[in-house]
C-alpha cells in the first residue's frame, strides 16, 4: 500500500493506492493520523484499493474519531465497490462518510 498527500488550506487529501490489510493498516492509521496534524479535514481518495480488511476498517474508524475530537471531518470518496461493499456489511457506513 502507497500513500501521498496533498494540502489546501486547511484540507488534506490522502491518495491510497493498494491493498489495506492487517501488513499496512497501520501505515493508513499513521498517515490518517499526521494528515490531521496539518489540517482538520481529511480526504481519503480510495480509487485505487481494492481490498481492505477489519485492521484497515479499525484505523478508518480511529480516524472518524479523531476527526470528531477535532470538529473536522474525514470524507473517503471514490470507494470502489468491493470495499464499499465490506463497509455496507459491517454496518460502518453509520460511522464514515463516503463522499
Amino acid at each position: 500500500m502507497t500513500v501521498t498527500e496533498s494540502v489546501f488550506g486547511d484540507k488534506v487529501q490522502l491518495n491510497v493506492s493498494g491493498r489495506i490489510d492487517m501488513a499496512s493498516s497501520s501505515q493508513l492509521l499513521s498517515a490518517i493520523l499526521e494528515g490531521f496534524q496539518k489540517g482538520k479535514n481529511l480526504i481519503l481518495d480510495m480509487e485505487n484499493v481494492d481490498y481492505i480488511s477489519s485492521a484497515g476498517l479499525r484505523s478508518l474508524l480511529i480516524g472518524q474519531k479523531t476527526a470528531n475530537s477535532k470538529a473536522g471531518s474525514l470524507v473517503l470518496i471514490n470507494v470502489q465497490d468491493s470495499v464499499k461493499q465490506v463497509i455496507e456489511l459491517t454496518g460502518f457506513t453509520q460511522m464514515l462518510h463516503l463522499g
